[in-house]
């Protein structure tokens, strides 16, 4: 027993070292330095972040063929576009839309935007600012200020391509949220990506 114990520390330790080095490439993903450095919609709502994280990726496509994608996430509707098995090994299983669906386009500031549809279920976001084609923020509140934010951000190149930035700006950090911190990674890689082969080859 001492010795399987003994095994569990050694793995757990190595975990929390691998996970250490690898949270500055994880927080930054995708993003360049001006990316990182830039303002965008939303980041006035929580000013001072205990985390920031910036991803991104370029999507060959313009912002008026990306945005409705972001639209109908939800796990009631479009689904988050990641990793299906990933979505089932944490139990929350959904239908990750290969379509625009006109149905779900309506969204509105102070709409509910699901994690996921079985109980229990994390609290849903909230949206709280739409630019069309440009930026959708949405995020947690507590006692009337936000303290998380995901903003979903789109920046059009000279090139007739697009950069979708997924930013992270919260104040939830330490124990639980550090434990989750590399699985957030994984389902927001699956998702920028996700929705980068959408937009791509379902124009």
């Amino acid at each position: 027993m001492k010795k399987f114990l003994k095994i569990i520390g050694i793995l757990a330790t190595v975990f929390v070292a691998v996970v250490i080095l690898l949270t500055p490439s994880m927080d930054r993903w995708g993003a360049t330095d001006a990316e990182v450095n830039a303002t965008f919609p939303g980041d006035e709502l929580v000013p001072a972040p205990a985390s920031f994280v910036n991803r991104a990726v370029t999507i060959n496509a313009n912002p008026e063929d990306i945005y409705p994608w972001l639209l109908q996430l939800g796990a009631d509707k479009g689904g988050l576009y990641s990793y299906t098995a990933f979505e089932g090994l944490i139990n929350c299983p959904m239908t990750n839309a290969d379509r625009i669906h006109e149905e779900w386009q309506g969204l509105e500031v102070g709409d509910e935007v699901k994690m996921c549809v079985t109980d229990p279920a994390p609290p849903p976001y909230i949206v709280a600012q739409i630019l069309p084609n440009e930026a959708l923020v949405m995020g947690h509140q507590e006692n009337g200020e936000w303290v998380d934010l995901w903003q979903f951000v789109l920046v059009p190149q000279t090139d007739g391509s697009t950069r979708l930035i997924l930013r992270t700006r919260t104040m939830m950090v330490g124990g639980f949220w550090d434990i989750i911190h590399p699985g957030v990674f994984v389902m927001e890689r699956g998702l920028l990506l996700g929705v980068k082969e959408r937009a791509e080859n379902i124009q």
